[in-house]
Formats: structure tokens, C-alpha cells, sequence
């Protein structure tokens, strides 16, 4: 099982990732944010909808979809406690592909 000083180490290790702080919880980004840890035990991926959905059926104990608009864009709770390492840093690959290269937004 995996912990959230394991998240933020894997995180961390992927080129370009920065860890700032995000409301109440730590963001981590390159171009933009594709992860965000709590200090409850879980942590939230931006994955597509359809990337959320093959997630969530094959480990429904670890991945849910957040259950707000947020979620219906893919963002997808994972609860650390349930994730291995290797669910956790496939979970990462697939959030920062997304991330990386992509423009800033715009304020």
C-alpha cells in the first residue's frame, strides 16, 4: 500500500511537476494541475471521462468519480489506503499526460 509521502515522491519525480498549495489541499502541476493530495488519505487524478470510467470499473476500491461537475470532466477520487504503488503511479502517468504541453488558462 502506498501513502501520501509515496504520491507526493512519485509526483514529484515527473519532469516539471511543481507542488503548491490548492485551496486545502497540495496541487501538483506541470502546465496544469493533474493532481491533488488531501491530508484525509486521498487524492484526486484529472483523468477523460472515459479514462475516470476504465478506472473506476477495474478498481472501484481504490477510484470513484468526484460527484460534481468536476467529476463529470474526469476529476476521480483515489483512496490511498486502498491503491498500490503501481495503481497510483499509473493513475499519475495518466493525469500528467494530460497536462503536459497543454496552454494556461487564461484568468
Amino acid at each position: 500500500m502506498a501513502d501520501a509521502a509515496d504520491l507526493r515522491r512519485m509526483a514529484l519525480a515527473l519532469a516539471g511537476t511543481s507542488e503548491a498549495p490548492h485551496f486545502d489541499r497540495a496541487a501538483f502541476k506541470v502546465d496544469r494541475i493533474y493532481m491533488t493530495l488531501a491530508s484525509d488519505g486521498t487524492a484526486n487524478f484529472k483523468f477523460t471521462p472515459d479514462e475516470q470510467e476504465f478506472k473506476c470499473q477495474l478498481a472501484p476500491e481504490v477510484f470513484t468519480p468526484i460527484d460534481n461537475a468536476w467529476g463529470r470532466q474526469g476529476w476521480t477520487t483515489a483512496k490511498l489506503a486502498a491503491a498500490s504503488s503501481d495503481d497510483l503511479q499509473a493513475a499519475l502517468d495518466m493525469a500528467y499526460a494530460h497536462a503536459v504541453g497543454k496552454p494556461k488558462r487564461k484568468r
